[in-house]
């Protein structure tokens, strides 16, 4: 199992890939100031979609944003 640690710097690392130090910044500061709640917010953008909906478009989006490398 991974620990948390690596959990962290893994998405750190991702973070920083893809939006670059200033804007890992920002997304950080607006989760943390928002009291972002990662739940709730996949529930009101998933809710309505059936099953084949979400796939096609997990798919879509996974051929357009390919998984950060583990690096």
């Amino acid at each position: 199992m991974v620990s948390d640690i690596e959990i962290m710097n893994r998405g750190i690392r991702c973070l920083l890939e893809k939006l670059g130090v200033v804007e890992t910044e920002r997304f950080i500061s607006v989760i943390n100031r928002e009291k972002f709640d990662y739940t709730k917010w996949q529930r009101e953008r998933f809710d309505g979609m059936s099953s084949d909906e979400f796939n096609s478009a997990a798919v879509i989006y996974s051929e357009e944003n390919p998984f950060c490398t583990k690096g």
